[in-house]
């Protein structure tokens, strides 16, 4: 065995001592999550926290709380924008809120929200076609950093160009100035877009479905996962969402291997939106 096997190999047996570290001590579980994204972030994660191995990691961790918060940023994906992909958002507005229409009251759940250009993005399209009213969106996420973010709902102001063209090809029916203020480089949305919205933390791994929900989007969270776990999130999603309720997933994510792909069908194939069948 050469020296960068063996390496490889010590550094794995750190990588999932870690993981059962955290679980047990702060119940977060990452054991199911794919092994190469784990550790392309524990490596930059050892690198920027200034530790020699991770193993060195592990014992901050566990002896510190005040770093799980700094691990859990580099654990937990933080990647979005406002209506990112917009081909996505605008089979949204308009193959599946028609069907949303005809419904007296919804429930939307934005899972793994991070820090809300996602949510944000479906409160402003509701709103614009006459659909805030009646919805209750909830947006969880396991990071509490994140669900601060969130909830804030301020990002820099160098991100609102990209935010205001994805909403433009996306079918915005109105300005997205309309929802933001700005001052000191910061873009700040309107209190309004919060006043229908419940922020909770809820990890895919652990938690169970908490509602009955008429659409899901969970989007570029699973292809992190390994299959057992994408499939246990999948089973949540199927057990949350009624006869006809809707999916959503991120470009690169499927049910097609999935043990829970006959409980949907492709409704807008080429956005990866699925609706939920009888079976």
């Amino acid at each position: 065995m050469n020296e960068t096997t063996d390496t490889m190999k010590v550094e794995d047996i750190e990588i999932r001592l870690l993981l059962e570290a955290l679980y047990h001590r702060y119940h977060y579980d990452f054991r199911s999550y794919a092994m190469s994204s784990i550790r392309r972030r524990l490596r930059q994660a050892r690198e920027q926290l200034g530790f020699a191995t991770i193993s060195a990691m592990q014992e901050g961790a566990l002896h510190d709380p005040a770093m799980l918060p700094h691990l859990l940023g580099f654990l937990t994906v933080q990647v979005s924008e406002m209506f990112r992909d917009p081909s996505y958002f605008r089979a949204i507005r308009e193959k599946v809120v028609p069907h949303l229409q005809t419904y007296p009251s919804l429930k939307v759940w934005i899972a793994g929200c991070s820090s809300g250009e996602e949510l944000y993005s479906f409160v402003i399209l509701f709103r614009e076609e006459g659909l805030e009213e009646r919805t209750i969106f909830y947006a969880t996420d396991i990071n509490p950093d994140a669900l601060a973010q969130a909830e804030a709902g301020v990002y820099d102001l160098d991100r609102v160009r990209l935010f205001t063209e994805n909403h433009r090809l996306s079918g915005g029916r109105t300005s997205l100035s309309d929802y933001y203020q700005t001052g000191y480089d910061r873009c700040l949305l309107d209190k309004s877009l919060r006043r229908n919205v419940v922020f909770s933390d809820h990890s895919l791994v652990t938690d169970q479905v908490f509602g009955e929900m008429q659409l899901v989007s969970c989007r570029n969270v699973m292809i992190y996962f390994d299959r057992d776990l994408q499939d246990r999130a999948i089973g949540l999603f199927k057990d949350s969402l009624p006869r006809y309720g809707f999916l959503g997933l991120g470009a690169k994510e499927t049910l097609r291997f999935s043990a829970h792909a006959a409980a949907f069908r492709d409704f807008v194939r080429e956005e990866k939106i699925y609706q939920r069948t009888g079976s």
